[in-house]
């Protein structure tokens, strides 16, 4: 960035390190498979006993993907998921492929706790959602993707590159560091396997005009697979259901391994994305969509903005590195560290949110433009071991992570000619828009934190704390403002959790979490302002797990109560704010997960949740009841069809809290949807189709007409809203070796 000093860190990794014995990497123990669609020649060989003994070490030895009921995010360690004393949902690359996801809103519909597409079928070009209540951080490879300071240079990694996602609920500082209350989502990438040589090309075509390719290539690029390879692309595009509007993707992933399968590797992981388009960011006036206008409803394909206008080009290149060396069986090192650069040129005519004509059809609207660049760094190094204290077995973890970022943006707002709903012109002459606001940010923050998961028998005590400073530095230009804040914070996290014989598994944990928050704020009424202090949050969690020995069947329940304390609330008419804001979400979900278990895969949830703002008395804006879900996927094991698979879901999302609206409150109506898909194995047709494989699947299969989420600000008379997905239908043919 252009007249800003950025540090540089250089990690020296001797090579002498990169030879030893045939024994796995920490990290590496688990490895993902080939991308779906491939003939699974690298089976589960064996799972250790040592996974229930001590996963601080990631013993669990599995070659090929790592089951569905395992996971790494609640301890940074390989649990299984009937141990692990907090709510994690997995979403396998299995699943991703037969529910046909192209990006992580549609990942996240099926899983407890979500108020899924807050920007509906719209807004597609960032993955936007609330868990419990709270907006969440994403975290790609155990590293945070972090957003620009106004949001707009964020990432949206492709799925087709994933090879899972967890969900892990509730406060997780303790061993992440800032982050929400709601908890996070953590995405893996796909990395070289131990196969020779696989691969894989998916072409699919759709609604909308959608068209991918997805390409995914990988094996040994010496003969003793000393060093491996694997490099996955995609190139896709499709109109949205907005008219006039499209996306446009261009992405490849390329990834090395060395070290084989000895005791030290070295994974270096490149990314270079491009999308030249990604659809609209408006909306729907409130008026018109969520309540009947003078002239009845706006058809879910109105587009609010300008098509000579629009803009929205984003540009990410990323390099990542993952080392693991195991010292001896009880004993390991990882550390990685990825470097992000994003750029973002935005520009788009939005509707204001309300009519200066009604009964003509006459909607304000306005202008806005930004351009975001950020460069990012991220690191995380931990030590993990176990030892013995006379009947106990601590698996400890000791770890050290470090994030820096530089951002700048240049913002511009200016008016746009009413738009004749009606009779719509979207080509018309737009005016300059004028700056408002140019800044550059700094920030940084150095993390230090230990976990001792401690067993007896059955019992499993865990205990983590951190240590954060963080600092950032902005400097406005236009408006000369000068901001700092430097804020430390300890986080800790305790659970108890007891796994009897049979399966079932009762659990408490009690976590915190702190979000460093932008703003100024005053104790004496204005006469002296600072930067607001981070918003704490805490969650008191309880439930029960049970897994049917000997299957993938996994059935969870949860309790919590979440508070988050000291959030910003906005004095009116002033431009600073006060720390006395409080917000209190408590729910209860399920989950049901089997994957695979006698050809079935089968997800089901249900959650009730409530959210409330203490500084409005209202819920947090576009926070949602709850949600329930069911989907199940079967396929034929023999007969004249062997190997076709079918199945189906229904998503059901609760009411949800808009905002106040100038008649009062904006409640968006609950809404149920069904999906289906099948898919064929085609070499069960015929031997010369070895490889070949069809699916196809469709979303909102009965093309219901709803409104997913809304926000809505009386005060400014400004009121929004946003339609949901439309039937969106695909299929594809893809080739496997």
């Amino acid at each position: 960035m252009s007249g800003m000093h950025r540090n540089r860190a250089v990690y020296v990794i001797p090579l002498s390190l990169l030879m030893g014995s045939k024994t796995f990497a920490a990290d590496q123990i688990v490895k993902p498979e080939p991308a779906a669609g491939m003939k699974n020649s690298a089976r589960i060989r064996s799972i250790s006993s040592s996974a229930t003994q001590a996963t601080g070490v990631e013993s669990l030895r599995v070659q090929g993907r790592k089951p569905s009921t395992v996971a790494s995010s609640a301890t940074k360690t390989d649990t299984p998921l009937v141990e692990t004393a907090q709510s994690v949902t997995v979403i396998t690359r299995n699943e991703m492929d037969i529910r046909g996801v192209l990006n992580l809103n549609q990942a996240v519909r099926y899983a407890a706790g979500i108020t899924p597409d807050l920007r509906g079928g719209e807004g597609t070009r960032y993955d936007q959602f609330l868990l419990r209540g709270f907006m969440v951080p994403t975290f790609l490879d155990g590293l945070k993707l972090q957003d620009s300071p106004t949001g707009y240079a964020s990432a949206q990694t492709d799925t087709s590159r994933l090879e899972r996602i967890e969900i892990l609920k509730g406060p997780a500082s303790a061993i992440y560091g800032q982050s929400s209350p709601g908890g996070l989502t953590a995405l893996s990438s796909k990395l070289p396997t131990d196969q020779r040589f696989y691969g894989c090309v998916n072409a699919t075509g759709g609604m909308f005009d959608l068209y991918r390719v997805d390409a995914d290539v990988g094996g040994f690029a010496t003969d003793n697979g000393f060093v491996r390879y694997r490099i996955n692309g995609t190139v896709n595009g499709q109109h949205t259901q907005l008219a006039r509007t499209g996306s446009r993707r261009f992405s490849i992933s390329p990834s090395f391994t060395l070290g084989g399968d000895g005791p030290t590797t070295l994974t270096i992981l490149g990314n270079y994305q491009y999308d030249p388009e990604n659809g609209s960011y408006g909306g729907v006036p409130l008026v018109g969509s969520l309540k009947r206008a003078s002239f009845g409803y706006l058809p879910r394909n109105f587009y609010d903005g300008d098509a000579n206008y629009e803009k929205f080009n984003r540009k990410h290149g990323s390099i990542t590195y993952i080392f693991n060396h195991r010292f001896n069986k009880d004993w390991s090192f990882t550390s990685r560290g990825r470097y992000d650069d994003i750029k973002t040129q935005y520009r788009s005519v939005y509707n204001s949110g309300y009519y200066t004509d009604e009964a003509n059809g006459l909607l304000a609207r306005s202008a806005f433009g930004t351009n975001e660049h950020t460069h990012n760094l991220a690191f995380d190094s931990q030590f993990k071991g176990r030892v013995h204290t006379g009947p106990l077995t601590h698996s400890l973890m000791f770890g050290f992570d470090y994030m820096q970022q530089t951002a700048s943006e240049q913002g511009f707002y200016g008016s746009a000619p009413d738009l004749n709903v009606f009779h719509p012109d979207s080509y018309m002459a737009i005016p300059a828009a004028a700056p408002y606001i140019s800044y550059n940010t700094t920030s940084h923050q150095i993390g230090a934190y230990g976990q001792d998961e401690i067993r007896w028998k059955h019992l499993i005590l865990t205990g983590s704390i951190r240590n954060d400073w963080y600092r950032s530095h902005q400097v406005e230009h236009i408006y000369g403002s000068d901001t700092r804040q430097s804020p430390s914070q300890i986080t800790w996290r305790a659970s108890g959790l007891y796994h009897f014989n049979f399966g079932l598994a009762p659990y408490i944990s009690y976590s915190t979490s702190f979000q460093p928050q932008s703003g100024l704020v005053s104790s004496n009424g204005g006469a002296t302002l600072r930067q607001a202090n981070p918003s704490l949050g805490k969650q008191l969690e309880g439930g029960v797990k049970y897994q049917v020995p000997g299957t993938s069947i996994l059935l969870s329940a949860a309790g919590f109560h979440i508070e988050q304390t000291n959030v910003r609330v906005a004095v009116a008419n002033t431009a600073y704010g006060v720390e006395s804001g409080k917000v209190h979400s408590d729910g209860f979900e399920f989950e049901a997960h089997a994957e695979p278990f006698k050809n079935l895969m089968l997800t089901a949830a249900v959650s009730f949740q409530k959210v409330k703002d203490d500084s409005t008395g209202k819920p947090l804006i576009q926070s949602g009841r709850g949600n329930a879900s069911l989907f199940a996927f079967y396929t034929l094991p023999s007969g004249p069809l062997k190997g076709f698979g079918f199945g189906g879901g229904m998503r059901y999302t609760n009411k949800s809290y808009g905002g106040e609206a100038n008649y009062g409150s904006v409640w968006v109506p609950q809404y149920a949807v069904f999906d289906a898909s099948i898919r064929y194995d085609l070499s069960k047709m015929s031997h010369s189709l070895r490889g070949w494989n069809a699916s196809a699947s469709v979303r909102n299969l009965f093309d219901k007409n709803f409104v997913a989420n809304c926000l809505s600000y009386a005060s400014y008379g400004q009121e929004f809203c946003y339609y949901g997905e439309r039937r969106n239908a695909q299929a594809t043919i893809g080739y496997s070796w």
